[in-house]
């Protein structure tokens, strides 16, 4: 074994464990904390799969952005922790029926639309084809630079230019005008006395 599926391996262990630690969580905010962890697994398993632009989105979106929102709602709304044992034996039957459900349906789905290899009708025989020797290596962030710095300048200015517009704009709406008076000298008005 490399490394690579060393890291694939224990990076997706992570990713599990705090997924289903997210929904046993009684605690608000160790759940929202360990959302934050599973989206950082997330992320270094698109840093394995060499997709740098959907880790680094991924990174600025869900962690900088929506996990530290759900992270303020929470402290705002001051929630009480509370015993829901009761609750879970109540709603179990009902919930493992759903999942029950929703459960076969995936595997239907799975099994009837996905097949590897068109010359076996065995879900189970699978083979890989390894495109990355195939294919020249570049990585996305290059192709994307590549791609706006090269066809697309003109609008990369204009939204740019647009953005500068905007971020002044916002800072001149927030100065609110001081009146100050100031005492001044008219020197016209001295020199004609």
């Amino acid at each position: 074994m490399n490394l690579d599926m060393i890291l694939f391996y224990f990076f997706s262990s992570i990713l599990l464990l705090s997924s289903l630690l997210i929904i046993i969580e009684i605690n608000t905010i160790y759940s929202i904390l360990l959302l934050v962890l599973s989206f950082v697994m997330a992320t270094s398993l698109l840093f394995l799969l060499e997709s740098e632009f959907m880790a680094l989105i991924f990174i600025i979106i869900y962690v900088g952005a929506i996990s530290v929102l759900f992270l303020f709602v929470i402290i705002m709304l001051n929630v009480k922790i509370t015993s829901s044992i009761k609750d879970t034996l109540k709603y179990f039957p009902i919930g493992n029926f759903l999942g029950l459900v929703f459960l076969i349906e995936i595997l239907l789905i799975i099994f009837e639309n996905y097949k590897t290899n068109s010359y076996t009708n065995s879900f189970l025989f699978n083979f890989n084809i390894n495109w990355f020797y195939k294919l020249d290596s570049i990585t996305d962030l290059k192709a994307l630079g590549q791609i706006l710095y090269t066809h697309y300048v003109p609008q990369f200015l204009i939204a740019g230019i647009v953005l500068l517009i905007a971020v002044v704009g916002a800072v001149v709406l927030t100065l609110s005008p001081k009146k100050v008076y100031i005492k001044t000298q008219d020197t016209f008005r001295q020199v004609s006395r």
